[in-house]
């Protein structure tokens, strides 16, 4: 009897077989040791692959994809991979990695129910009232990229403040965290200017990235000017 995904298996055989021909002992070399330099946390979106977004071959990214590319401090799943890339492979680079028309991101601003995945993000719901104040007055779609990027950025922020990374800083291991954004339409890849290298600079550079965005003198309102940072060390 036919697999009812034989289409796929056959297309695996052409792939494998084409990869083999170019690159003679490619998957003896792959199957014989795994050093990527980068980390990429992105959204389980189908419509943004890790390895063909930046033109890297299998083994040269370590991934970990979830709905919104979050990163939760109870998430025992996101810092066993990052966990496993900063003090087995030895990454040097985390990138996380979100993209414009996000159908987490979109679902929290318009309010809209998805299902049990709402539990989920909750977490982007509260970066959006986090930033309330920048949010509001921009028009549907700014509101929509700005929720994309900030969220990226709050996640920085969150990798950033584990203690996976503060121990590898602290040891002297080289590494930096990333801020991306990838752009569905035109399959580019925008750098949200939130990169982390040491302990001493995460919250100068977050707070410098928040800063480019409108900010509306609005004391009282939650993301306006009386806003606490969640990386301020002084709050």
């Amino acid at each position: 009897m036919s697999s009812p995904l034989q289409h796929l298996i056959d297309r695996n055989r052409e792939w494998a077989t084409q990869v083999e021909r170019d690159h003679p002992g490619f998957f003896g070399t792959l199957a014989a040791q795994q050093t990527p330099k980068y980390l990429w946390i992105g959204c389980s979106d189908s419509r943004v692959p890790a390895n063909q977004v930046v033109g890297l071959a299998p083994g040269e990214v370590f991934v970990h994809r979830n709905i919104a590319n979050q990163v939760v401090h109870s998430d025992l799943n996101a810092l066993s991979v990052i966990q496993f890339a900063v003090d087995v492979l030895k990454v040097e680079h985390i990138m996380v990695v979100g993209h414009y028309g996000c159908g987490g991101v979109l679902a929290v601003l318009r309010e809209k129910r998805v299902g049990l995945a709402d539990n989920w993000l909750r977490h982007v719901y509260d970066v959006k009232m986090r930033h309330h104040g920048r949010l509001t007055h921009l028009c549907q779609h700014a509101q929509e990229d700005t929720l994309c990027e900030m969220n990226v950025i709050e996640q920085v922020g969150n990798v950033a403040q584990t203690n996976i990374v503060k121990d590898a800083w602290a040891r002297g291991q080289p590494l930096s965290v990333h801020g991306w954004c990838y752009g569905l339409k035109d399959g580019l890849v925008k750098d949200l200017g939130v990169t982390m290298a040491r302990q001493d600079e995460v919250v100068s550079v977050y707070r410098e990235a928040i800063k480019r965005y409108p900010r509306l003198a609005n004391p009282g309102v939650p993301g306006g000017a009386d806003a606490i940072d969640p990386l301020d060390d002084e709050a």
